[in-house]
């Protein structure tokens, strides 16, 4: 239980029961008084302070900044921007879905569905957009105009992307079904059901989808393949086994979702390992213990993790050796890593991006996007990097 408690500050903001979309509550109401911590337990994952001294090697410049709704509005919620084509998509807590030019900001449509809080999404394909809501909904709109084009039921809140591939979407529920649903009219075409335990981190991982086939981490620790037409499992490979006699020492929860190159899937699940999978038949290239509850990073030659205490780790993308690890971000809430033009960028707590060098993992550039917390990774948008915060904050950078 101590290493329960070592980094609880930052797990307790993720913890919530499974599958309850009408008890979702609030970060700060879900961290009030769960945990009570010695002073000395306090100090130690004390977030890391910033220097005031530090002097950026590179030189960081703001394209464009807009505000986009009410983002999160304080919930623990991944709502994460979505490139296509030449837009950006956003989605905000209280049902706003916006359109952005991805080279300005500028504002192509934006809608307000008073009536629904969005609690998965945007995923964008097929021309058209996807949102999920705490009241077990699909929604879709034409990604051109915003359109409202159909609303499907699902059986349980939307903590994830949709996704969208062959005419299907496919969605993960917080009760642990897979559905695929009809793109143009929403009917569902199958189901796939997997038992989730009692208590699981807050949020789930996005599907993924490959050459036919839908890779989904579970809150079991399992990383699963669907068939994408029929939905029939092709195989199944264990990152994390339970352990522990509380519900809190047996989460293994897998909410980053698979990084897939070259034919190889790279996963990390929560107080389990970081694994490079064979896309062929499931079985594991290598592993390494390492609890980490975020997306991961994959360039040429390494793999990019940040653990959950926040220190950033680059590893041997064909052995899971370190390279190096950088420990100044520890406990800064520190998001899942984006490797952007020879950099990794990383987000905190503060609001703050951190640039950091993909060779030796030297901080060289920094920019603070908002006040508020940055709960995801930013986005590789192709000569731009998109930063996106807890408060609706959106914001493209370049490096000079």
């Amino acid at each position: 239980m101590n290493k329960i408690r070592a980094y609880s500050a930052v797990v307790i903001a993720l913890l919530a029961l499974a599958g309850c979309a009408d008890t979702m509550t609030s970060v700060k109401d879900t961290t009030k008084g769960w945990f009570s911590r010695s002073d000395e337990e306090a100090e130690r994952t004390k977030p890391t302070e910033l220097s005031e001294d530090f002097a950026p090697s590179i030189n960081v410049q703001e394209l464009w900044s807009e505000r986009v709704g009410k983002g999160t509005d304080e919930y623990y919620l991944k709502l994460l921007p979505a490139p296509y084509k030449d837009n950006i998509y956003t989605a905000d807590r209280n049902g706003r879905v916006m359109a952005l030019t991805a080279t300005s900001g500028a504002e192509v449509w934006s809608v307000q569905d008073e009536d629904r809080l969005i609690s998965g999404g945007p995923g964008v394909g097929e021309g058209k957009v996807f949102v999920g809501t705490s009241d077990a909904e699909v929604v879709a709109r034409d990604a051109e105009t915003g359109k409202k084009l159909w609303v499907a039921k699902v059986s349980s809140e939307v903590l994830s992307a949709p996704r969208v591939a062959g005419g299907l979407v496919i969605v993960r529920t917080g009760d642990g079904n897979i559905y695929a649903l009809n793109a143009e009219n929403g009917m569902q075409k199958w189901v796939f059901d997997r038992s989730i335990p009692v208590l699981t981190l807050r949020g789930t991982a996005s599907p993924v989808i490959y050459e036919g086939l839908i890779l989904i981490g579970f809150d079991n620790g399992r990383l699963v393949t669907l068939d994408l037409e029929t939905g029939k499992q092709v195989w199944e490979a264990e990152l994390a086994q339970p352990s522990g006699r509380s519900d809190l020492e047996r989460l293994v929860d897998i909410d980053g979702d698979p990084v897939i190159k070259d034919g190889t899937a790279y996963i990390g699940s929560f107080q389990g390992r970081i694994a490079a999978i064979s896309m062929t038949d499931g079985s594991l290239d290598w592993t390494r213990d390492m609890s980490s509850y975020d997306v991961l990073a994959v360039d040429e030659k390494r793999v990019y993790v940040t653990d959950e205490r926040g220190v950033v780790w680059a590893l041997n993308r064909f052995d899971g050796s370190a390279v190096w690890r950088q420990k100044e971000l520890r406990y800064r809430q520190t998001t899942g890593p984006t490797y952007f033009d020879g950099y990794i960028v990383v987000g905190d707590f503060e609001g703050y991006l951190h640039w950091l060098s993909a060779e030796t993992g030297e901080i060289v550039g920094r920019e603070r996007l908002d006040k508020e917390r940055i709960l995801t990774p930013p986005i590789d948008l192709g000569g731009a990097l998109l930063g996106y915060s807890s408060a609706g904050s959106l914001a493209t950078f370049r490096v000079d």
